[in-house]
């Protein structure tokens, strides 16, 4: 039996084998976070995947935003759920990273090997809100096939309407009822269960992934029952309870482990037999296992 997130129950991802790489909102340790330029990095960097969060707008628009407010990543202020789509895009989302990349380009200047773009005065570039349908669009026009791991965020102010939204937007895709497949073009995941048991009921075919602490309790093989397909532990707790792998393994699920950037973290996780690594830093990340 094959899962959808292309992990068979036979022939599950095994201990030594390297995890597949996913840029946490992008190559965000060198571009700004959640915006094109730092999904577009990543994917010429040949990261396997992509992640990004999502919350709706006040309109009923799916942006990439991982905070309820926009005060960290923008020049500007206020809760994206009171915000219209275009309340947001009047307002900067990439010259927040500019003190960052004053350090990069220090960096650079001394040639560390860790800086992977040459561009770094892009890094203070202004750049728009991106949405979930351009993000989308730029994954599915890629070259090579990518998986797009979609997380929504609870509580929120709308609920259950995320992700009915959430599928509206896939199904505008054509993705919501694909067959399952080795490299799927979009994952769902959350830390709300009842998140996850939506998805699932509504959207069989759809790979779930459950985050955090509550993955740790799942005990059943994954089926259309609203049952996740993976388990998504961050990377502290796999340090504390790395057994949960091969548990998770042993019940026919894979295993995605978020946010690793340190090396002694990364072989870990292949040592493991984890699935799929989310990172900030793919292409260095990518060394790692080539090396």
């Amino acid at each position: 039996m094959t899962s959808s997130i292309g992990v068979s129950r036979s022939q599950p991802t095994q201990p030594g084998t390297p995890p597949l790489v996913v840029a946490h909102r992008g190559a965000s340790g060198e571009l700004p976070e959640h915006t094109l330029a730092a999904y577009d990095l990543a994917l010429r960097q040949g990261a396997d995947g992509l992640e990004c969060d999502v919350r709706l707008t006040r309109d009923g628009k799916l942006i990439c935003m991982h905070d309820r407010r926009i005060d960290r990543t923008s020049n500007g202020s206020g809760t994206v759920s009171a915000m219209t789509l275009d309340a947001l895009r009047a307002h900067d989302y990439g010259s927040w990273h500019a003190e960052m990349a004053s350090r990069q380009r220090a960096a650079a200047a001394l040639g560390d090997p860790d800086v992977d773009n040459k561009n770094i005065e892009r890094y203070a570039e202004p750049t728009s809100v991106l949405t979930l349908r351009e993000l989308l669009t730029l994954v599915l026009d890629w070259d090579r096939p990518r998986t797009l791991f979609i997380e929504t965020k609870h509580p929120v102010r709308y609920g259950a309407l995320v992700e009915m939204k959430l599928i509206a937007e896939l199904q505008r895709f054509g993705l919501a009822k694909r067959p399952p497949s080795a490299t799927p073009p979009v994952v769902m995941m959350s830390f709300a269960p009842s998140a996850v048991f939506r998805i699932r009921r509504s959207a069989p075919n759809l790979p779930t992934v459950l985050l955090g602490e509550n993955s740790r309790y799942l005990g059943y093989a994954p089926t259309t029952s609203g049952v996740p397909a993976a388990i998504g532990p961050s990377i502290e707790m796999l340090r504390e309870h790395p057994k949960v792998v091969e548990r998770a393994r042993a019940s026919g699920r894979a295993t995605y482990v978020w946010t690793v950037d340190e090396k002694a973290d990364v072989e870990l996780c292949r040592d493991l037999g984890v699935r799929w690594i989310a990172t900030n830093y793919p292409a260095r990340t990518k060394r790692v296992f080539e090396s």
